[in-house]
C-alpha cells in the first residue's frame, strides 16, 4: 500500500455477535459495504468479527447503525472518564468535540453534574490513554475510571472541592478589607478622616492594589487555567468570561494607578474592590454549587451504604469472618437475625422473614425458605439461615442497580443536546454584545470607564453555567428519587420520553395478574378417563417451561413419569409430543382451529368460563378432540387500583394478551380497562405497539422484559416489571423492582415532574441570558439611568447557578404517591 493511500485509509475489527451461518456473514458484509465511506469488508464467522477498509475520516456511527438494522449486534465498548475543570456548557460541548474526534469513538456524552464522559469506542482501536490525553489537551483534568466508576459516587472530586474551599477562604480574607478600605470612606465618614491620618488616598489605592492581586491571580488561578486555553483554542467557555471581565477591570484601573495622566479625571475611578467581589462571589458561588450538586447522588450513596463488608463464611465446621471482596460464588453464609444479607445467594438451610423494601419498594417482609432467593443488602428479620452465594459485586442486584442509577444519571435527553450547542453560541455571542458595547459607550459615552464597566458585566453575566446544570442535575436528583422507590430509569431521554406518552399498553400476564395460573377444570369428553388421560397430559406439560403449563402439572398433580418423544412447543399455541403410544396436542383455540378440530362439543362450556376470566384449553389425541381444561390468573390485589391512577394522568389504558377475546374482556373489565387487544401471538405484540404510534400515539409498554422483550423496544418508552431477583434488568428503559403495577404510575408521575424541573431550569437559566445581558450592556441607561455594575452581575451569575441547583433538589421530597412511596 502507497503512503498516500495509508494517509486516506483506515482499517479495523468490528466485533458482530448474533450471525450463525454464511447467510449471515454476507448480509454483514452487504450492509456494512452500503455504508458511505466503506472501502471493502469481509467478514469471519470463527471470530465474529468485520474487517474493514473505510475513509480515515469516516463517521463509524452509520457502521452500528447498519448492523442493528441488519438484526445483528455491534460489539463496543463503554469507557468512563472523571473530568474535572468543567464549569458550564460550554465546556460540555468541546469535551464531547475533542473526545469524538478519537480514533475508535462512536459516540461522548458529557455530564456536567457528574463531571464524567461516557464514551462509546471500538475495541482495540481507540486508546483509552489517548482520550484522558485529549481531555487534557483541551485545558481540563481527566482519568479513566475503572469498572465504570461506581466507586466514586459524590459526583465532583473531593480535591476540586478542597482547593476551591481553601481559594474561597483567601479570597474571603482579603476582600472583606479590600472593600472595607474602598467603601468604608464613603458609607462612613468618621472611618475617611481615620484613614486619611494613616495614609495618602494614592497610597490607599496602592494597598487595594497588593490586596486584589492575589484574589485574582492566586484564588482566581482557576479562571486562567482554564479560560486562556479555551480562548486560545477559540472555544471560550465561563471561564474565558471571566477571566477576561476581570482582568480588565484590574488592568484598567493599574494604569489608571501607574499612569493617571492617560485619563481624563472623569475616569480615573479604579475597580478593585470590583475585582475582589467579583472573583469572591463567583468562588463562593461555585462552592456552594458544588456542596449542593453532591447531595443529588445521595441515592448512589445510599445505596453503597447497604453493602456489608464482611460476611460469616461456612469453612468446614467452622464460621471465618471473611471480607465480602474475597468471597466467591458457591461459598455457603451464615446470616443472624437482624443482620444484613452480605451477597446474592440462595437459601441453602434455615428460613427468617427478610425486609427487601431496598429492592423493590415492599414495606412487607417477605418469607424465606430453602431453595428461595435472597438479595445482598436486605435485612433479615428474626430467623437465621445459611445460602449460598451467587451474586457477587456487580454482579449482584444491588451492584446492578447502583450501575444502572449511574447509567442514567450519566446520560442526557435529547433536549440536553440542543442546550449545548445554544451554550456554545451564547458564549460566543455575549463576547460581540461585550465589544460592541464596549466599542459603542467608548465613542458614544460619557467617559471610557462606562465601556469598561459594560463590557465587564456582559461578560460575566452571560456565562452559561445554568444552561450546563439545567437537565443533568433534575436527572441526577430524579434518578435517585426513583431508585429509592423501586424505579429505575436505564436512560436520561426515558424522562424526556414519557412526558409525552398518552397511551399504556399493558401485558396481561404477570403484570396486571400474579403470573402464576391454577388450573380450574379438567374436563372429558365421555370416551376419556381422567385416570388415563392425566398422566399423559402432564407428562406432556412438564417439558414445557411456561407458567401455564407449569400449572397443568400441578392441578394434575400426576407423579407418573411417562416418556416424551418428539416434544415440540408452538409459541402463543401450545405444545404437542408423543406420549404413552398417543400423538398429544395441547393448547388454545385457535391451535386446536389450525389442526382442523371441531370444538363445538365444549363450546358452551369454554364461553361460560371465557366471561368468569379464565382461560379455556383444549386436549386434542391422536387427531380427536378429548378434554376441556382451563387455567386461571389471578389479579394482583393492586391492579385495579393502579389502572385507575394512570386514568386520572389522562393515559389510555390499553391490555394486550395471547388470551381468547371473551376472557380478555373479563379479566379487562375486573380492573377498569375499556379497551382489549387479544389474540396476539408474542411476536406480533411489537406490531400492535407499532399500529398504535401509527395513529398518532406515543405509548408506553408495560411488561414482563422477557417475551415481550420487542414490544419494549417499539414502544416509545419500554417499562420492565419484575420481582426481586427475577427482574429482566436491560429489556426496558425503566425497570420496576416490583411486580405492583401501581408503580407504573408512580413511575410516570416522576418523569413528568423532572422533566418539568427541566423546562423550569431552562426556562431561568435562558430568560436569565437573554434578558440581562441587553441590561449589562447598558441598553436601560438612556431611559432609566440604569447600570449593571460587574459586581452584581458576578452576584447574579452565581445566583443563577444555586438556584437551578435547588429547584433540582425539590425532586427529592416530590410526593408520587402509590404504595411504595417512601
Amino acid at each position: 500500500m502507497s503512503d498516500k493511500s495509508q494517509s486516506t485509509e483506515q482499517s479495523f475489527d468490528l466485533g458482530v455477535q448474533g450471525m450463525t451461518c454464511a447467510s449471515c456473514v454476507a448480509r454483514v458484509e452487504r450492509v456494512l459495504g452500503r455504508v458511505p465511506g466503506v472501502r471493502s469488508v469481509s467478514v469471519n464467522l470463527a471470530t465474529e468479527k468485520a474487517r474493514v477498509e473505510a475513509e480515515r475520516d469516516m463517521a463509524l456511527q452509520p457502521l452500528l447503525d447498519a448492523v442493528n438494522k441488519a438484526g445483528f449486534q455491534p460489539q463496543t465498548q463503554q469507557l468512563d472518564l472523571a473530568v474535572d475543570g468543567m464549569t458550564c456548557a460550554s465546556c460540555v460541548s468541546r469535551v464531547e468535540k475533542v473526545l469524538g474526534r478519537r480514533p475508535g469513538v462512536f459516540s461522548a456524552t458529557v455530564n456536567l453534574a457528574t463531571g464524567r464522559a461516557r464514551v462509546e469506542v471500538l475495541p482495540g482501536v481507540a486508546d483509552p490513554q489517548g482520550l484522558v490525553d485529549a481531555v487534557s489537551k483541551a485545558g481540563f483534568e481527566g482519568r479513566l475510571l475503572s469498572d465504570g466508576g461506581s466507586g466514586e459516587t459524590e459526583g465532583p472530586a473531593d480535591r476540586e472541592l478542597k482547593q476551591l474551599r481553601r481559594a474561597k477562604q483567601v479570597a474571603v480574607a482579603l476582600t472583606v478589607p479590600l472593600v472595607l478600605i474602598a467603601m468604608g470612606p464613603m458609607m462612613v465618614a468618621p472611618m475617611a478622616e481615620v484613614m486619611h491620618r494613616v495614609l495618602a488616598p494614592e497610597a490607599w489605592l496602592w494597598v487595594e492594589a497588593v490586596l486584589v492581586t492575589p484574589v485574582l491571580f492566586w484564588a482566581g488561578s482557576r479562571f486562567y487555567k482554564h479560560g486562556w486555553p479555551a480562548l486560545r483554542r477559540l472555544n471560550p467557555d465561563m471561564n474565558s468570561l471571566v477571566m477576561l471581565g476581570a482582568t480588565s477591570a484590574w488592568l484598567y484601573s493599574m494604569l489608571v494607578l501607574l499612569a493617571p495622566g492617560l485619563f481624563p479625571e472623569a475616569a480615573r475611578g479604579v475597580y478593585f474592590e470590583a475585582v475582589g467581589v467579583i472573583v469572591t462571589l463567583i468562588l463562593v458561588g461555585r462552592y456552594f454549587e458544588l456542596r449542593v450538586r453532591g447531595r443529588a447522588s445521595d441515592a448512589i450513596r445510599q445505596l453503597l451504604a447497604l453493602q456489608v463488608r464482611e460476611a460469616r463464611v461456612q469453612r468446614g465446621d467452622d464460621l471465618v469472618s471473611v471480607p465480602v471482596d474475597a468471597l466467591q460464588p458457591g461459598d455457603v453464609i451464615v446470616v443472624r437475625p437482624g443482620e444484613r444479607v452480605p451477597v446474592d445467594g440462595e437459601v441453602t438451610d434455615g428460613g427468617s422473614y427478610v425486609d427487601e423494601s431496598m429492592v423493590t419498594g415492599e414495606p412487607v417482609p417477605v418469607e424465606k425458605t430453602v431453595g428461595e432467593q435472597v438479595v445482598g443488602g436486605t435485612v433479615n428479620g428474626s430467623g437465621s439461615f445459611s445460602f449460598r452465594a451467587t451474586g457477587i459485586g456487580e454482579d449482584s442486584v444491588l451492584g446492578r442497580i447502583v450501575h444502572l442509577v449511574e447509567e442514567a444519571q450519566a446520560s442526557k435527553p435529547p433536549i440536553q443536546a440542543l442546550v449545548d450547542r445554544i451554550a456554545g453560541v451564547v458564549v460566543w455571542a455575549a463576547i460581540a454584545i461585550a465589544l460592541t458595547a464596549a466599542l459603542s459607550w467608548a465613542l458614544l459615552g460619557p467617559g471610557p470607564h462606562y465601556a469598561l464597566v459594560t463590557a465587564a458585566s456582559v461578560l460575566l453575566i452571560a456565562c452559561p453555567c445554568a444552561m450546563g446544570l439545567a437537565t443533568p442535575m433534575a436527572i441526577m436528583v430524579g434518578a435517585g428519587r426513583g431508585a429509592r422507590q423501586g424505579i429505575l430509569f436505564r436512560r436520561g431521554a426515558a424522562f424526556q420520553a414519557i412526558s409525552r406518552v398518552d397511551t399504556v399498553v399493558v401485558d396481561k400476564t404477570g403484570t396486571l395478574t400474579e403470573g402464576r395460573p391454577e388450573l380450574t377444570e379438567f374436563e372429558l369428553r365421555p370416551q376419556w378417563d381422567k385416570a388415563e388421560l392425566a398422566p399423559l397430559v402432564a407428562a406432556l406439560e412438564s417439558r414445557s417451561e411456561h407458567p401455564v403449563a407449569e400449572a397443568i402439572v400441578r392441578g394434575l398433580d400426576s407423579t407418573g413419569e411417562l416418556p416424551v418423544s418428539d416434544f415440540a412447543a408452538h409459541a402463543g399455541l401450545g405444545v404437542e409430543g408423543q406420549v404413552g403410544g398417543h400423538r398429544l396436542q395441547v393448547g388454545a383455540d385457535r391451535y386446536m382451529t389450525r389442526l382442523g378440530l371441531d370444538l363445538s362439543p365444549f363450546a358452551e362450556r369454554a364461553r361460560s368460563l371465557a366471561g368468569r376470566g379464565r382461560t379455556p384449553l383444549y386436549v386434542a389425541v391422536d387427531g380427536r378432540l378429548a378434554a376441556l381444561l382451563a387455567v386461571a390468573d389471578p389479579i394482583k390485589s393492586g391492579s385495579p387500583e393502579a389502572v385507575h391512577a394512570l386514568q386520572a394522568l389522562g393515559m389510555q389504558v390499553i391490555m394486550i394478551t395471547g388470551d381468547n377475546q371473551r376472557t380478555a374482556q373479563a379479566v379487562a373489565r375486573e380492573v377498569g380497562i375499556e379497551q382489549v387487544i387479544a389474540e396476539v401471538m408474542p411476536e406480533d405484540k411489537a406490531r400492535e405497539v407499532a399500529a398504535l404510534q401509527g395513529d398518532a400515539h406515543s405509548v408506553v409498554f408495560v411488561g414482563d422484559g422477557i417475551n415481550d422483550a420487542p414490544a419494549l423496544a417499539q414502544a416509545d418508552v419500554g417499562m420492565a416489571i419484575g420481582t426481586g431477583t427475577d427482574i429482566a434488568i436491560e429489556a426496558g428503559e425503566v425497570v420496576l423492582m416490583s411486580g405492583d403495577l401501581r408503580g407504573v404510575a408512580a413511575g410516570i408521575r416522576l418523569a413528568r415532574r423532572t422533566f418539568r424541573t427541566i423546562r423550569q431550569n431552562l426556562f431561568w437559566a435562558f430568560f436569565y441570558n437573554i434578558t440581562l445581558m441587553p441590561v449589562a450592556a447598558g441598553l436601560l441607561y438612556p431611559a432609566f439611568g440604569l447600570l449593571l455594575s460587574p459586581m452584581m452581575a458576578a452576584a447574579a451569575m452565581s445566583l443563577s447557578s444555586i438556584l437551578v441547583v435547588s429547584n433540582s433538589l425539590r425532586l427529592r421530597r416530590a410526593r408520587l404517591g402509590g404504595p411504595l412511596e417512601v
